[in-house]
Parts: C-alpha cells; structure tokens; sequence
C-alpha cells in the first residue's frame, strides 16, 4: 500500500519559495503582454472531447486525460494545450471581424512527460493573434516572446526559426499520409540520416535528395543561401525562405545582440504549424524555452478560419531558468491585542506593504520573506525602524 502523501510520477507540489517566483513571472509576463495590447481569456480546464481535440492531431489526443462527464454522459477531456480553445473563443464567443489579441495562463495536463524531467502538469502561458496574414503579426508575437523572456530576466538567448511550407513543398509531388508520414518527419526533426533514408525509399530521386539535403540546412544566415540553391525551386519554399529573411532582418534591427539561426528540418509540431515556426533557447540548455509559429488552420473547426500566429511557454520551466529574484522587503512586527498596534498593521498593509506578524512563541522562526524593518513602540506610538 502506497503512502497516502506520495504524488502521481512527474506531479509535484510547488513550495513556497518556487511558488513566489512562479507568480512574480505570471504577474511580470501578461503585463508585458497587455503592453502590446493583449486581452486576458481564462479558458475551462474541461472541456468536451470533441471540442478540445478538433483539429490538433493525433499528438494532442494522446496527451490528453479523459473521463466521463456525470451529468451528460458525454466524454470530457482536460485539456493538454489551451490553443484551441482561444481559437474557440475567437471564433465563437468573439466573433470579431478584425485583429484580435489574446493571451492566457492556467495548468495544462499530460498523460506523459515531455521530457525525463518534465512535469505532466505545466503552467501554460501563452499569446495569440488572430485576423492578420502579414508578417506584422508573426513579428509582433517574436518581438512579445523576446521581451517575456527579458522580463524574466533571461538574457542570453537564442532563436530558432524554420517554416512548415518547405517540407510541404520538398513533399509536393509525392503527398504521403498516417504513420509514414510522421515516422519521416520524426527522423527530420532528429536528424538521423539512416531512418530518413530508409523511409524516403520508394520516393523519387530528387524528393530523396531533397530531404537528405534538408538535414544539413541548419545554422546561420547562409543556411538560407544554401536552402536556395540546393532545395527545389517551389513557390512555397521560395515564400517560405523570403519570409524567414524578413523576419531575421527586422528582429536583428530591433534586437542587435539577438542569436539567430535556422533549423530547416525541424519539424516540431508539423501537423500544427501552416508557417513559419520558432524557438528560443538558453544559451546553457538544449530545451526550448517557449515555441510559438503561424498556425492558420487551427480555427477552420470552428467554422472561422482566421490567420493565426502565436506562441506559448511553461512558467514552471521558465522559472527553473531564469535567474533568482530577491526576497520581498517585508516589515516584522510583534502579535499583540492593542488596538494602536493592531491599526498600525493595517495602515501598512493598506499602503502596500508586507507585514509579517510574528506569533506568541514563534519569536527566533525564519520566514520566507526578507524583512529589512520591524514595527516598534517608540514613547507611545508604533514606528517602523530598520534592522
């Protein structure tokens, strides 16, 4: 028999350090996004299955949790990734025939970790635009989850960028479908060569060496002259390369210091992602800190297909990799029934500060804030020195 405190694996409670830092980021990066103009949407954690699944591939249904709905019979799930339901809101609750921005924050769930050290539970924070098909947009969402990540006192990073349409348009002549399709974009995103060229067999010769090819286009700006010249000259390629330079040239004006590169055999999220797509990392870890891209179809289900673009990242990880913020400064004061000393607490708390009673015995306790003052009694009166 299990003991009652143990946690399913990869779910864990947040303590009140992490908790703090976690928070203090929520609150820091959705007001960075209503800086550009973002509205707040709280989606439900459950929803019908149907609904949360509409679209989002085979991926997402296998991350999902279901269960029975007591009241109505009808399978529920919780949702794994909130994108589709904003696309929802968007489509049905909005309806608005011109830009819209949203962003969001709450728990996800997933039936497996991402990774060895994931959790199953993240805190998902997220930014979209829906109604505008430039490229305004896509760089609007780049340059919001640049300037998160500065908020949150990540500096020293770099961003990946890549684009859906040249795989489709390496694929063109030769559409495949179901599990081959996504074993031959699995070993793309890898990068293992074997596999690749195991799958592609049976493939035209030039489709072959295209993908081949595609696992050597990562890197920096001569990724895309390379690209040029070794990739068939299709129009969705073409598009898809003028498009990524645009991108990269407008963010290295806004953001000189910014690392940029490019990984054209990326593929993560393929079935997702309608354009171009990216990623940014810290320069000391090889998980992608947030990943966002153009996801024009994600709408279509819902009887809008409206451009989108968007991005989304888990607090809880961000947390692990920004750098640690300083202790709240919080003013100690004794317990006490007086009614001069109880209305001098109130009177700090009212003006904003944190007052942190220390109760009848508990005098030599640490706590976790950093108190740099303490209330006392000066000839009749209750004033706040420091320590």
């Amino acid at each position: 028999m299990s003991s009652a405190w143990l946690l399913p694996e990869h779910i864990a409670d947040v303590l009140p350090a992490e908790a703090r830092r976690i928070e203090e980021l929520r609150r820091s990066l959705l007001d960075v996004a209503r800086g550009y103009g973002f509205e707040l949407v709280m989606p439900p954690l459950l929803e019908h299955l149907e609904s949360l699944l509409s679209g989002t591939g085979h991926e997402l249904d296998l991350k999902t949790f279901k269960l029975v709905d007591q009241l109505s019979g009808r399978t529920l799930g919780v949702r794994a990734d909130t994108t589709p339901q904003v696309a929802r809101i968007d489509a049905h609750l909005l309806n608005r025939v011109g830009v819209t921005r949203l962003c969001y924050c709450g728990p996800v769930l997933h039936t497996r970790p991402d990774g060895l050290h994931a959790t199953r539970e993240p805190l998902q924070l997220g930014a979209e635009i829906y109604g505008h098909a430039g490229l305004e947009a896509d760089l609007e969402v780049l340059e919001l989850a640049l300037d998160s990540l500065k908020a949150a006192g990540v500096g020293d990073v770099v961003l990946d960028l890549g684009d859906a349409r040249i795989v489709r348009g390496v694929m063109a002549s030769v559409p495949l479908a179901g599990a081959r399709l996504a074993e031959l974009v699995a070993a793309l995103s890898s990068k293992d060569a074997s596999a690749l060229d195991e799958l592609s067999r049976g493939l035209p010769e030039a489709t072959r060496g295209a993908l081949k090819r595609l696992l050597s286009l990562y890197g920096g700006d001569d990724v895309l002259t390379a690209a040029r010249q070794q990739l068939p000259p299709d129009p969705q390629i073409a598009a898809a390369l003028d498009d990524l330079a645009w991108l990269r040239s407008h963010l290295q004006r806004a953001y000189p210091g910014l690392k940029v590169g490019f990984d054209l055999s990326d593929l993560t999220g393929y079935a997702y992602y309608s354009g171009a797509r990216f990623a940014v990392y810290d320069t000391r870890s090889s998980d992608a800190l947030l990943r966002g891209g153009r996801y024009d179809e994600v709408g279509a289900v819902f009887g809008r297909k409206r451009p989108a673009v968007g991005f989304s990242l888990d607090l809880k990880a961000l947390s692990g990799s920004a750098p640690a913020w300083p202790l709240r400064a919080a003013v100690r004061a004794p317990w006490g029934e007086q009614a001069e000393l109880r209305s001098a607490v109130r009177r700090l708390r009212e003006q904003g500060e944190t007052v942190v009673c220390i109760l009848p015995g508990h005098e030599h306790e640490g706590d976790e804030f950093a108190c740099d003052r303490e209330l006392v009694a000066d000839n009749g009166q209750w004033v706040v020195r420091a320590l």
